[in-house]
């Protein structure tokens, strides 16, 4: 009969597997050989298998043990390897597997033992274990980039093999992978917690008129809760734009008359009305007073509507002081006053930061900021040292021309910052050739180093942005089908109605 060789596939291409009667050798022939994924060496095994042999066990023969072979059963396929050859890995599983001779501590280390086959079972994935087997056939662990980084560190630990085993340019490989699979993880993580309220409703069960704050925190802090809670918010950003369009024509000479002064007054009262109406309902419905004062969002809130109780509480105190100090005196307070009162009004300019609570883009640009924060940083580190070098390269250039306006290092630093944003504005240039030359290399670092990050940011803020408004559709089209199915409702009814004879009547 012809003899019939087989070849398995393995993780190595050159390791060729011997036939099916080559394993009949001697004890000292087995430790040094042992091919990998051989079909005497690893075999299919269900839990069903027991059970269907129980009848025929006891008319077999007993299974002669091999002292030399130590069976592994791995999630169902069956594994020998030799003693000998896992003693020369102590500090792993299964070197530890080998060497202990009390038997409760090899019951530690696996999940189940069976007596009548002498095999050591483990609950874990087969298919990971073929690569810790051929580790102990080998001595180099392979990784393969079709493997979960994740799940294939969490296999090598638990069997006891540290990742330096393997090649050094797979485990480069194999490492910047994990580590890009963490960094993507922990961004996701950080997303969906943008994308979820800072409260949950199930926080108010139990609580003080738990269900009242409860429904008033879905107006305000969830706008695809309800219809009203969609108004609601675009009141809020609506109010917003009001007030940023009042301050900036309150500026206005022509709207500084008696009439102008009355209408912006009162826009800027409705305006603060609405502000601390809404600022109060998110403050009862907030299951933690703590948590409360720690967000960022409430903080706007809070400047947003300061500056109108400050004016009015300044402008009382400016009425009290006229009755008790001398006219000198009065002139003086109220022109100090009047200061403070500028730059109280000035701080309503951060009410546009509340657009952020309703708006992606708004969203998306302050978590790319977050995010990419060293970036950022490193390009403001480049700009100071850009503007610090070529500002002192113009002044010892420029320094002797007559009426220059580079006197100083420091008066060249304005020069440097416009040339390096490539804004150029004008009002102060070089006079001298080598001055142009300074100029030109400024000018050209400028459109490098502000080419450098742009990709960086753009593609992490529209991933971003992408992630958040497909969120926010999905959540606006549960709303929208809610609101169709009322309509549908609606719509029934009044059908049922018409086709009820007394409605004629």
């Amino acid at each position: 009969m012809r003899q019939q060789w087989t070849r398995r596939a393995s993780l190595s291409a050159s390791l060729k597997i011997g036939d099916h009667r080559g394993r009949c050798r001697t004890p000292e022939e087995e430790e040094s050989y042992i091919p990998f994924a051989q079909d005497s060496l690893v075999r299919q095994w269900n839990s069903m298998q027991n059970v269907a042999d129980g009848n025929q066990e006891n008319s077999q023969t007993p299974i002669q043990r091999n002292k030399y072979l130590l069976n592994i059963n791995v999630g169902g396929k069956l594994f020998q390897i030799a003693y000998k050859v896992l003693a020369q890995y102590p500090i792993t599983r299964l070197g530890k597997l080998a060497l202990y001779t009390d038997p409760v501590k090899k019951l530690q280390l696996c999940d189940d033992y069976l007596v009548q086959k002498n095999e050591y079972f483990f609950d874990r994935d087969p298919s990971i274990f073929h690569y810790i087997f051929h580790f102990y056939r080998s001595g180099v662990l392979w990784v393969m980039d079709e493997m979960c980084p994740s799940n294939f560190v969490e296999e090598i630990e638990y069997w006891g093999i540290h990742l330096k085993y393997s090649q050094r340019c797979c485990r480069i490989l194999f490492e910047e992978k994990r580590d890009e699979l963490n960094e993507y993880l922990k961004i996701e993580k950080e997303l969906e917690a943008e994308l979820e309220p800072l409260e949950s409703g199930a926080q108010f069960d139990g609580k003080f008129l738990g269900r009242f704050r409860k429904t008033v925190w879905n107006l305000i802090e969830n706008p695809y809760s309800s219809v009203p809670a969609k108004i609601i918010a675009v009141m809020s950003s609506f109010f917003v734009l009001i007030s940023i369009v009042g301050m900036t024509l309150s500026t206005v000479e022509e709207m500084k008359n008696k009439t102008g002064k009355m209408w912006m007054e009162q826009m800027e009262m409705i305006c603060a009305i609405f502000f601390t109406s809404e600022y109060v309902m998110r403050l009862i419905s907030s299951s933690s007073f703590k948590n409360f004062l720690r967000a960022a969002f409430n903080a706007i809130d809070l400047v947003a509507i300061l500056p109108f109780y400050i004016q009015i509480l300044f402008e009382n105190l400016d009425d009290g002081d006229m009755q008790y100090h001398e006219e000198l005196h009065k002139v003086e307070n109220v022109s100090k006053l009047g200061k403070v009162l500028k730059l109280i009004k000035l701080m309503r300019i951060f009410r546009i930061l509340k657009l952020a609570r309703h708006s992606t883009g708004l969203r998306a640009f302050s978590f790319t900021m977050r995010q990419c924060y060293q970036q950022v940083c490193c390009l403001l580190l480049f700009i100071a040292m850009g503007v610090f070098t070529f500002s002192a390269l113009i002044h010892s250039v420029e320094h002797d021309v007559p009426g220059t306006d580079f006197t100083s290092i420091p008066c060249a630093w304005w020069w440097a910052a416009v040339s390096l944003s490539t804004v150029g504005y004008g009002d102060t240039v070089p006079d001298t050739i080598l001055g142009r030359l300074v100029a030109f290399v400024c000018i050209s670092f400028g459109i490098i180093l502000n080419g450098m990050p742009i990709s960086i940011l753009y593609n992490k803020f529209s991933d971003y942005y992408a992630k958040l408004k497909a969120h926010e559709m999905s959540q606006s089209l549960q709303l929208s089908r809610r609101i169709r199915l009322k309509e549908r409702v609606l719509r029934k009814f009044s059908e049922c109605w018409r086709a009820d004879p007394r409605y004629y009547r």
